[in-house]
Order: C-alpha cells, then structure tokens, then sequence
C-alpha cells in the first residue's frame, strides 16, 4: 500500500472517510477486498484478504503491508 494519486487505470473506492485507490483490472480479478488493521504476528499493519485468491502473491489469499 502506498499513497498516490488517483489515475484513469484505478478504481475509487470512499470507505468511512478513506479513499482508496485499486487497479480496475486487479478489482476484477479479485472481486472484493478486505482490508484489516490490527496486530499481525510481530508487528502491526494492514492485512488484505481477497474474495478470489491470487497465486504469487503472499499466501495467495492476503498480503500485509
């Protein structure tokens, strides 16, 4: 996750005063996205979980960032 801004490949999501910026080709291949904030093994950080699973990317079901 990196801050940026928004650009005519992304799709522009408003989620309790957030806005959040996804890829449009990457929404379609993971359809909805999960984002967590919380204590992670060692650390703390965001933690997202896609509905459709993507292969080479962390477990292939979420990524911490």
């Amino acid at each position: 996750m990196v801050l940026d801004e928004p650009k005519d490949a992304d799709e522009v999501f408003a989620v309790y005063g957030f806005t959040i910026l996804m890829e449009k080709n990457l929404v379609e291949q993971t359809k909805d996205v999960t984002i967590d904030y919380g204590m992670h093994g060692c650390g703390s950080g965001f933690k997202l979980t896609s509905e459709v699973p993507i292969p080479g990317v962390g477990s292939g079901a979420s990524c911490s960032c």
